[in-house]
């Protein structure tokens, strides 16, 4: 969208915060994952029952896989938290952050007839937290709430002016 103005003030706020929101909790994450000495996907990808769990198997079975995956996975959800909460190329966090929580849901989604030894937070058919806010960073993604607050609209504003320079 060209005209920030399209969205009132209080549209593109409510969409600010989500974005500050969803970026803490998945920097959150990763800094956690960071912190825990050893921390591995390993209990996780062992859960995996669904489409992806044959690629889970795989990448369990292979030590240097696995260890590219837990780099990726934490330093992954770093970079996306980071650039969701600075407004830093939102559009591709967004995508980013929604492509990783779906590979999550994908590997342990909440359906009928899959058990699972870790324990969850609550109780889910179908939806569940992680889908949700797979759902919240394609609305971010379409919407373009980091040239409303962020990086990247000082990012733009400097792309005018320089282009305003050369007309």
């Amino acid at each position: 969208m060209k005209d920030k103005n399209i969205f009132s003030s209080l549209q593109m706020t409510a969409l600010v915060i989500l974005r500050f929101l969803i970026g803490w909790h998945l920097l959150y994450e990763g800094f956690s994952k960071l912190l825990i000495p050893n921390w591995s996907s390993l209990s996780f990808l062992q859960e995996s029952k669904w489409i992806l769990s044959g690629f889970s198997n795989w990448i369990i079975t292979h030590d240097s896989v696995l260890s590219a995956v837990d780099l990726l996975n934490t330093w992954g959800l770093i970079a996306i938290g980071l650039a969701l909460i600075l407004g830093l190329f939102t559009k591709l966090a967004s995508i980013c952050g929604a492509v990783l929580l779906f590979i999550y849901y994908l590997n342990n989604p909440p359906l009928i007839g899959l058990e699972y030894t870790l324990p969850s937070e609550g109780s889910y058919l179908i939806v569940s937290k992680t889908l949700i806010e797979v759902g919240a960073l394609i609305v971010l993604a379409v919407f373009p709430s980091g040239l409303f607050f962020g990086l990247d609209m000082l990012i733009k504003k400097h792309r005018n002016y320089i282009n305003n320079l050369e007309e």
